[in-house]
């Protein structure tokens, strides 16, 4: 790679604060090294697209390397390359379509009733609401029914096997820090040495959990409308076609990245977005008008199509996605020489490729002040007047995140639930800059998120 920028040259990165780190590096487009890898830093729209879409056939891995056999519920379609990860990209992307999204309705409204009574009940006791753990109770019951059909009751139960699990996953675990770096850096490294991305006994108990529902099902003929049946689907259909069918640790591997994935980048964005509408409340009052007139016109119900049809809502869920993306970065590598249109920059075969969202999100040249909360930035007015490629939150191209249409399915239905009950306001002492916590991949807060709520 020609000209990398190196840390001699200006570039200097502080891990301590890498979320502003990723906000200030908008403004260096180029290359840089990790240790001895150079890794190229894209932060132009154009240049955006082109490597994440138009020419994606020489972009179409994440250049991680994993042990599926030190780890074999990593093989996911989020770590999967090649032509494995074609096939199980092909054979998932009907799980997620508008018809399937309203099958599983029904659950999401269920599982948001337990999270209305506690959050009731600590109206009535004058309460602060720990906000990310009751949203991480509902996330995780949408998702332990809707991936796994098991019901996980995390609000009666907080230590469910489920939600403990979610916690151990996600929390800043140095092992896993310093694995996910070597991925990167050092794989011949990280091949010699038998590193468990996943810690055994959690890596039992969702295996196990998924043969138990296999199990159960095959010997109760039971049938219900959730991902694991989905995928026994698939299976059933290769099976009569003469093709290989999903093994169950496939299965459990897909199932796997489904709740991790479903339930933390969801309460994450539930928690953002409350959070701006407690400092902003003519916003949460706008929001809240277009809810009320929404149920109003469906005899007082949510419905799947009143849900996702409501436009200040997808503006308001966008604008959180903007200033909060789960991750802050996206990573692809160069699978073979490749020049840079109308540059003289080649990039090398087995160059990282590093797309900070983040930089994109918080540039001035799309999002004038853009520290402040604006959904109206996502109108339609609006939104068609800024370059593609500068609102990435899931991705784009054929690697763009599969389950995003459940993600803000399950995301708007629960922010539609709480809002329509109650309104939301700052909780004691919490001020309105939030401070990330640097040690975990998905952008969370440091330490509790605590707002306060009123009945309506």
């Amino acid at each position: 790679m020609e000209n990398p920028i190196t840390a001699q040259h200006g570039l200097k990165y502080d891990l301590k604060n890498a979320h502003d780190e990723l906000k200030r590096l908008r403004h260096k487009h180029g290359g840089i090294y990790l240790i001895h890898q150079p890794v190229y830093l894209c932060v132009d729209p154009e240049v955006c697209k082109l490597i994440l879409t138009k020419d994606f056939q020489y972009f179409g891995g994440r250049g991680a390397s994993f042990d599926y056999k030190k780890n074999p519920l990593g093989q996911h379609l989020f770590n999967l390359e090649g032509e494995a990860w074609r096939n199980m990209r092909v054979k998932l992307t009907p799980t997620f379509t508008s018809g399937k999204m309203k099958q599983m309705f029904d659950t999401l409204l269920d599982c948001g009733i337990p999270m209305l009574e506690r959050i009731d009940e600590l109206v009535q006791q004058k309460k602060s609401l720990d906000i990310k753990e009751i949203v991480g109770c509902y996330t995780t019951d949408v998702i332990g029914s809707c991936a796994f059909g098991l019901e996980c009751n995390s609000f009666k139960d907080p230590k469910s096997e489920f939600r403990k699990n979610g916690r151990i996953l996600l929390s800043a675990r140095p092992i896993f820090t310093i694995a996910i770096f070597l991925r990167f850096v050092m794989p011949s490294i990280l091949k010699k040495i038998p590193v468990k991305f996943i810690p055994q006994d959690i890596e039992d108990f969702f295996v196990g959990a998924i043969k138990s529902v296999i199990d159960h099902r095959s010997s109760n003929n039971v049938y219900r409308n959730d991902f694991v049946q989905i995928l026994l689907d698939m299976q059933e259909k290769s099976k009569a076609d003469g093709q290989e069918p999903m093994t169950v640790m496939e299965i459990a591997a897909q199932s796997f990245v489904f709740f991790i994935a479903g339930f933390e980048t969801s309460s994450t964005t539930m928690s953002f977005c409350l959070h701006e509408l407690a400092f902003n409340q003519d916003v949460q009052d706008k929001l809240r008008n277009e809810i009320k007139k929404t149920m109003q016109e469906n005899d007082g119900k949510l419905t799947y199509d009143g849900v996702m049809g409501m436009k200040y809502l997808d503006g308001v869920v966008n604008e959180t996605l903007r200033k909060y993306p789960p991750l802050p970065m996206l990573f692809r590598k160069c699978d073979r020489d490749y020049t840079l249109k109308d540059t003289n920059t080649t990039l090398e075969a087995g160059t990282n490729v590093f797309i900070s969202i983040l930089g994109l999100h918080y540039d001035e040249e799309y999002y004038p002040n853009p520290e402040k909360f604006v959904p109206e930035r996502f109108m339609d007015e609006n939104k068609h007047s800024r370059p593609q490629y500068t609102h990435l939150p899931f991705g784009e191209g054929p690697r763009n995140c599969i389950g995003s249409r459940f993600g803000l399915m399950q995301t708007k239905t629960g922010l539609a639930m709480i809002l329509n009950k109650f309104r939301v306001l700052p909780g004691p002492g919490e001020t309105y800059k939030i401070n990330f916590n640097p040690k975990i991949t998905i952008m969370t807060k440091k330490g509790d998120l605590l707002l306060m709520a009123e009945n309506l």
